[in-house]
């Protein structure tokens, strides 16, 4: 608090202590001093500040219901799409499993000591993303702002792709699956199969022109697809229902949403082990390159992949944690999602590569099947002579190993020719290396050969939505949290008002273009800004709040040191690794034109095109957008430009646990949580370097707030104090 606030005595027994002396000799226990501590900073009567909030029991932040809820709900925030699908892509393009190795290293040097750090923040200060970085430095409050902006980008297109989740999820209990074979053209003469289709695949073009009806480029908007509108509605009442109660709705939807997924996916690893291909997949997926290790491509996508699982930056993480109990080990926590977190990537990664092999399997023997035929056409025709084939192998029912035997016979014998004869080697070496693509594409194809393929698909795309809806709610919570601590609104309302305000923009992406939008939003609106965000973070805590006092913070909160480990990563390593990331991005976005790929309807296949003019405005200007909090706070705050005494911010303090309304025109006062000083021109919270109010209820025993349940208390100095006695 400013060193001339002014402090009215209470008419009870609330005599100041100004002994230091008396205060250690009357030294309560902790458990104690915090159920009898009573602390205001108010010219008002404590009455005053109670009735301002109603009753005692509105004013209590929630919490939840159990250990096992929270954890569910961290693990469920964190465990997304990205999983499932991007994890496995990324192991797969950069050296199978050598890509393990560096996403390793970079969880224990990244992930786990800023997911800890975000963890122990919204713990310690008990807020949302504003009023936690508000109260550590409010010139750095900006990047609570700048978090809850990119949440909400993000949470626009997020729920896009759980709209398209849900129509495929509409469309699988058909059998067979719509997607199963391309349709047929009927005209006045004769029935053809459509040719999009044909120059695709099935799938392929389910995907593009059934569920998309996607437009030639980002310019043709091509008006709204109202199958997707529909479903992007669906997508947003069920986040809004799920969350207008707070966590107290969510948290009890986090147990099937949290651990439905891991259901499917063990259900879907012992199904896909039992088809043919299957290990081939794992193997191709596990045999290391260990070669990609020297990229530093591969450590950049490592650390980005890193950095995304864990939900850094969102504030999802801060707001969740914000409702547990002081006293909680969020450090067990941290370790415990993280590898929660790690080995449901490499549990997914079995299951996308055990099902792919399966895929790569089917695909194989067609292509040895045609190419027999092939070599068949030419022994008759006189292309290939009959004495060069081995007589124990039969064309027409010919085994992988015999028709590679054959075609590495044909290729010595026609060396010259054997371009000419356009024989395929049907390696399945080489269908795994083209990649897992896109989940609506890729996994659905390999579902059609399932047996019982509607059941699965089922299953699938309902896992899908679980592991989408769970990264919404802590996308949603880091936005409405903060705003709700900030500003005082009523939860239901502003939940309400949040997602029909998505839904709406959100309608740009179901036009037919709309997936190029999707595709702009995930490239821009995200990766820089939040990059940006989690090193101030990082930086606001580490050399603005300070380190030592954080981990001094963390001790008292924990009721043991961490570990030596965190205090180096927090201040040397983590911030030139993010530092370092920071640059490579820049660098990769520099070198890489600003472009998308776009379905071209006549040619049946992607296309890469550039973003017109107006595009790369957008581009930018949603980086831009999703930054700007930051400079404009830091200004505004540095140069004074807003009254302290202006109430237009709330402010709060704390009484038994309790977040309370603060009023805010206390004369002189501009050290509220929203409003406050910088933590070095403030009183230092240490023991025995403030004067503390008497307990109510003990006339003489009087405890200081920063032991086990006290951190983050806000204390009220004495008025004519000397500065060399704060």
């Amino acid at each position: 608090m400013p060193k001339n606030s002014k402090v009215v005595k209470r008419d009870l027994d609330d005599e100041v202590i100004e002994s230091v002396k008396d205060l250690l000799s009357n030294e309560d226990s902790p458990e104690e001093a915090f159920k009898k501590s009573e602390l205001i900073v108010d010219v008002q009567e404590e009455k005053d500040t109670d009735v301002e909030d109603g009753s005692e029991a509105d004013d209590e932040r929630p919490a939840w219901n159990s250990k096992l809820q929270y954890i569910l709900a961290q693990v469920g925030f964190s465990v997304g799409l990205g999983n499932v699908w991007r994890f496995p892509y990324l192991c797969q393009k950069n050296g199978g499993g050598a890509y393990l190795l560096p996403y390793l290293i970079l969880l224990l040097v990244i992930g786990i000591p800023l997911f800890f750090l975000e963890l122990s923040v919204g713990q310690r200060i008990r807020r949302g993303s504003i009023g936690v970085w508000n109260y550590i430095s409010p010139k750095l409050g900006g990047i609570g702002f700048a978090s809850c902006v990119v949440c909400y980008f993000v949470a626009l297109y997020y729920n896009v792709i759980i709209g398209w989740t849900l129509f495929y999820f509409s469309q699988s209990f058909q059998q067979p699956l719509p997607w199963d074979q391309c349709p047929l053209v009927k005209n006045a003469s004769h029935t053809y199969i459509e040719p999009e289709c044909e120059k695709s695949s099935a799938t392929t073009y389910y995907w593009y022109r059934e569920a998309l009806d996607i437009t030639s480029s980002i310019s043709e908007s091509g008006g709204l697809n109202w199958k997707m509108t529909v479903c992007l509605l669906a997508a947003w009442v069920m986040v809004c229902l799920a969350m207008i109660k707070g966590i107290q709705s969510s948290g009890k939807i986090m147990y099937f949403s949290s651990l439905f997924p891991y259901v499917v996916l063990v259900c879907f690893l012992i199904r896909s082990l039992l088809l043919n291909g299957s290990i081939d997949g794992i193997r191709h997926m596990f045999t290391p390159k260990l070669e990609m290790m020297l990229e530093p491509k591969v450590w950049r996508e490592a650390a980005t992949q890193v950095f995304f699982a864990l939900g850094l930056g969102f504030g999802g993480v801060i707001a969740f944690s914000s409702y547990n109990k002081r006293d909680n080990n969020c450090h067990f926590d941290a370790v415990l999602v993280s590898f929660i977190n790690f080995i449901t990537s490499v549990l997914a990664t079995l299951v996308v590569f055990a099902v792919l092999g399966f895929k790569a399997n089917i695909v194989n023997e067609k292509c040895i099947s045609q190419n027999s035929e092939m070599i068949l056409k030419f022994l008759k025709m006189g292309n290939i002579s009959r004495d060069v084939i081995p007589h124990h192998i039969n064309l027409s029912a010919v085994t992988a190993e015999d028709y590679h035997l054959v075609y590495d016979i044909i290729q010595k014998v026609k060396e010259e020719e054997f371009a000419v004869l356009h024989l395929n080697s049907c390696q399945i070496e080489d269908e795994l290396n083209k990649g897992t693509g896109l989940a609506f594409i890729a996994f659905t194809e390999a579902m059609t050969h399932f047996p019982a393929s509607p059941f699965w698909s089922v299953m699938f795309f309902l896992m899908l939505i679980n592991l989408g809806l769970g990264s919404m709610f802590g996308t949603i919570e880091g936005i409405i949290t903060p705003v709700v601590d900030t500003f005082k609104v009523r939860k239901e309302i502003l939940t309400v008002i949040c997602c029909l305000l998505a839904f709406c923009i959100g309608l740009i992406f179901v036009q037919r273009s709309g997936n190029y939008f999707v595709t702009m939003f995930d490239d821009y609106s995200a990766t820089l800004p939040l990059l940006i965000v989690v090193i101030l973070e990082n930086i606001a805590v580490s050399f603005v709040y300070g380190i030592d006092k954080f981990i001094e913070d963390l001790t008292d909160m924990l009721g043991f040191a961490p570990s030596r480990y965190y205090y180096y990563m927090w201040k040397y390593i983590s911030p030139l690794m993010l530092l370092t990331l920071l640059i490579a991005s820049i660098v990769n976005m520099g070198l890489s034109p600003p472009g998308y790929n776009a379905w071209i309807e006549e040619k049946a296949s992607e296309e890469f095109l550039s973003y017109p003019v107006w595009g790369m405005v957008v581009c930018f200007s949603l980086m831009a957008l999703a930054i700007l909090p930051v400079p404009v706070v830091f200004v505004v705050r540095r140069c004074n430009l807003i009254d302290d005494s202006s109430g237009n911010l709330a402010s709060v303090t704390y009484k038994r646990g309790r977040v309370l309304k603060e009023p805010v025109n206390l004369e002189g006062d501009d050290a509220s949580l929203i409003h406050g000083k910088i933590p070095s021109e403030m009183s230092s919270p240490n023991f025995g370097k403030n004067i503390y109010r008497k307990q109510s209820g003990s006339p003489t025993l009087d405890t200081a707030p920063n032991g086990r349940y006290g951190i983050g208390y806000l204390m009220a100095d004495m008025p004519d104090m000397p500065e060399s006695d704060l």
